[in-house]
């Protein structure tokens, strides 16, 4: 019992395993109930389980609320948590923190949709089989961002001066999404792709939703392993969110360098992104004016850690950092709607 309360990061460790047993429980009723058989997913469908996700993530406030109110106090790891004058207070805090990272998240996460789209089309990935993808994809990115925050929250524990290289890499990111907010990604051309079918034996086709099968060697007629192109899609998938997570992580920590926050406001905008793919892919274009309005958010949130030391003394106030994100966001989702407002009749009439 006193291993199970022992901090690690700044939260007791029965409190991140409680936080595991969640995610694997929503995880397990998402693929052993609602998807027990492969299916092409709708748009009510991925409304209706985006809804619940969402859900999900914004209920989780009030048991970080629960949490920084009951077993976070002053030495937790974010100053503006650690100095609250009270419980409620501290807990307040630490809610406004975790909403501002979800939101700049899943807005991220969205971001990432546009590629993962174009890396079924590439791969010629049925609607029924995207899922599965995603799913197992999923898997791999707890591990992932486990890491990598980890990585992170040590290194900001131990060398202060790390929140300005997260900040400088922010607002050069924002940058560089303004310069280049038309490129589109070529697959093809992919050096991790090139290496894979150098070095794997890779099927022709899809083999159903299998990621693996036993084929015959052309050389010896031996049944050996081959690799299905569902694999690569996975492959590419995974690659793709390491991508987005150099971006994210540093995002998330300039907002608060608490890792349980950090961790927990990740996972829960990530979760949420396979539902909601299966919505926005075949509606992606309508969004297009949201990544200046995330490409603003990066440099905002960068541009504060440097602000924060001069005119806030040390912190930019959590509110104000929640405001602006969800003002910043919120404009830009209404302006890409009012942007592309008739776009699909457009395009219609283009094909005419």
């Amino acid at each position: 019992m006193d291993l199970l309360s022992s901090p690690w990061l700044g939260m007791p460790i029965w409190i991140w395993l409680a936080f595991v047993a969640v995610v694997l429980a929503v995880l397990a009723f998402d693929l052993g109930v609602m998807h027990r058989d492969a299916h092409e997913i709708g748009v009510r469908e991925s409304l209706n389980m985006s809804a619940l996700y969402i859900g999900l993530g914004l209920a989780w406030a009030a048991v970080v609320y629960w949490i920084y109110l009951t077993h976070a106090g002053t030495h937790a790891i974010d100053p503006q948590i650690a100095a609250a004058a009270t419980p409620d207070e501290r807990a307040w805090t630490a809610v406004q923190l975790y909403v501002t990272g979800y939101l700049v998240e899943k807005t991220l996460a969205l971001d990432n949709v546009f590629v993962i789209s174009l890396i079924f089309g590439y791969f010629a990935v049925p609607r029924a089989y995207q899922h599965r993808v995603l799913f197992w994809g999923i898997l791999g990115v707890l591990v992932l961002r486990a890491m990598m925050i980890g990585l992170g929250a040590a290194l900001v524990m131990e060398f202060a001066w790390v929140m300005y290289v997260f900040a400088a890499i922010l607002i050069a990111t924002g940058i560089k999404m303004i310069v280049m907010m038309d490129a589109q990604p070529d697959i093809s051309a992919n050096p991790v792709l090139k290496f894979l079918r150098r070095q794997l034996r890779v099927t022709e086709t899809l083999h159903g939703q299998r990621f693996l099968v036993r084929r015959p060697d052309p050389a010896t007629g031996k049944a050996v392993w081959w690799v299905t192109p569902l694999f690569l899609c996975l492959v590419l998938v995974e690659i793709a969110d390491l991508v987005f997570a150099i971006d994210s992580v540093p995002a998330i920590f300039a907002i608060t360098p608490d890792a349980f926050i950090v961790y927990t406001s990740n996972i829960f905008a990530i979760l949420g992104l396979r539902a909601l793919y299966f919505a926005l892919a075949a509606v992606v274009h309508r969004f297009h004016y949201l990544k200046f309005a995330l490409a603003l958010v990066l440099v905002f949130i960068g541009a504060k850690i440097f602000l924060g030391d001069w005119l806030f003394d040390g912190k930019v106030p959590a509110m104000l950092s929640l405001a602006v994100t969800a003002a910043l966001l919120a404009g830009g989702i209404l302006f890409s709607l009012w942007k592309t407002r008739g776009a699909k009749a457009r395009l219609e009439g283009r094909a005419a």
